[in-house]
């Protein structure tokens, strides 16, 4: 038996009765309420970047430093990934709908991708120009002015990597938390720039192609951390501790005796949740039906992120997918076939 949300419940929300209904317009207002709050975090930070990135690229005019060419390309590839984002959380605010069953959280995941791709030919770039630069190197001037751009380089990157990573984890977007780690290391490789500047006024040009190079590999490295964490999602993979917490919640619904099969992913920064639970064999559907209710309330508490679950309800002694399947058997002039 399969148990969908009761929405005849009472709109009131309470722990006695009618809570059903009431979950489903918290769980919708929470969904819009965290899009529009990511919205709000990508322009922020867009701007910011933005900004950092033009003072920088008007210092590369001036002093030709290819270290801080290389950080700047970053920053605008940095400053870039927010389209996509805006783009994905705009989207995930529509509904779900007849072709869309599921929404639009989706598009949130595929970001992400788009995110992880722009760092990567942001590395690109920066690595050519830095050997370019290494092959054929160049005098650098007004180094004061490259250290100062290095710093504010490093401010407003880290500025950006708290905000992302703070939105993004209390609206559990991992395109923005990878995003956010992301600003992070930028901050981090713009303190690298300061480094060459100081080893060009001690008398060693190189540092400065060196110091893009070492940039270079740094960026490849939030690529790999990025992609893992994007693609995870995309391959429909969530943390063990997602599913030990579901366990953990249902074990508190007392008629539970079991549950035997738990599915859970991510749908852009919102949780959906499928699972098996077993109960005496002698519980009426309307009890069955009963038990699926409070199964999903307790889910919608305990979890933070969780947009939806479906809950399907087996006699103890069939618990489980297993018991689900139909053996050998012909009809319609079919061979013979399971299911």
């Amino acid at each position: 038996m399969m148990f969908l949300p009761d929405n005849h419940a009472s709109h009131a929300h309470n722990h006695s009765h009618g809570h059903e209904h009431g979950h489903v317009h918290i769980v919708a207002d929470s969904a819009l309420l965290d899009s529009q709050k990511g919205i709000w975090a990508v322009k922020w930070s867009f701007f910011w970047l933005l900004m950092t990135a033009i003072f920088q690229i008007v210092v590369v005019f001036l002093s030709g430093s290819v270290a801080l060419l290389a950080d700047t390309i970053h920053n605008f590839g940095d400053a870039a990934t927010a389209v996509p984002l805006w783009f994905a959380f705009k989207l995930a605010r529509f509904k779900a709908n007849k072709r869309f069953t599921y929404g639009y959280g989706r598009v949130e995941d595929l970001a992400g991708v788009a995110v992880v791709l722009t760092i990567l030919i942001s590395a690109i770039v920066a690595g050519y120009q830095s050997f370019d630069r290494f092959i054929h190197p160049q005098k650098i001037g007004y180094l004061w002015v490259v250290a100062l751009a290095s710093v504010i380089g490093f401010l407003g990157n880290e500025a950006v990597a708290l905000f992302r990573i703070k939105v993004g984890k209390e609206i559990g977007s991992a395109a923005l938390i990878a995003d956010g780690y992301h600003a992070r290391v930028d901050g981090l490789t713009s303190l690298a720039v300061l480094v060459g500047a100081v080893g060009v006024w001690l008398d060693f040009p190189l540092a400065d192609p060196i110091v893009g190079i070492l940039i270079t590999i740094a960026i490849l490295g939030i690529v790999w951390d990025s992609g893992k964490m994007v693609f995870t999602r995309l391959l429909d993979g969530v943390n063990s501790e997602i599913v030990d917490e579901i366990k953990h919640a249902v074990s508190h619904v007392k008629e539970v005796q079991d549950v035997s099969e738990i599915r859970v992913r991510w749908l852009g920064h919102r949780l959906h949740a499928e699972l098996n639970v077993s109960v005496d064999a002698h519980l009426s559907v309307a009890q069955g039906h009963d038990v699926a209710r409070e199964v999903r309330h307790r889910l919608l508490h305990h979890l933070k992120y969780l947009s939806n679950a479906v809950i399907h309800v087996d006699p103890v002694q069939a618990s489980g997918e297993g018991h689900h399947g139909i053996a050998n058997h012909v009809h319609d002039n079919l061979p013979e076939h399971s299911h």
